[in-house]
């Protein structure tokens, strides 16, 4: 079956790196906990602020979920 995850992350300013790290960090241990071996896609987005500055990331992992 194929199945969508979406992981979200706050942005804040002069540490960004350090929070996409993370978020990787967030996506590699959900995959390994939960034994996924086909990824079809990964894809972000950016949200904003109300005057266009950037304060967040969405992540969608699209996989296939391991047979049981």
């Amino acid at each position: 079956m194929i199945k969508v995850k979406t992981f979200t992350s706050q942005l804040k300013i002069f540490h960004v790196m350090d929070e996409i790290h993370d978020l990787d960090k967030q996506v590699n241990e959900f995959i390994a906990s939960k034994g996924i071996k086909k990824v079809i896609g990964a894809n972000d987005s950016i949200t904003t602020g109300l005057s266009g500055e950037t304060i967040g990331i969405v992540r969608l992992l699209t996989y296939e979920e391991p047979g049981k």
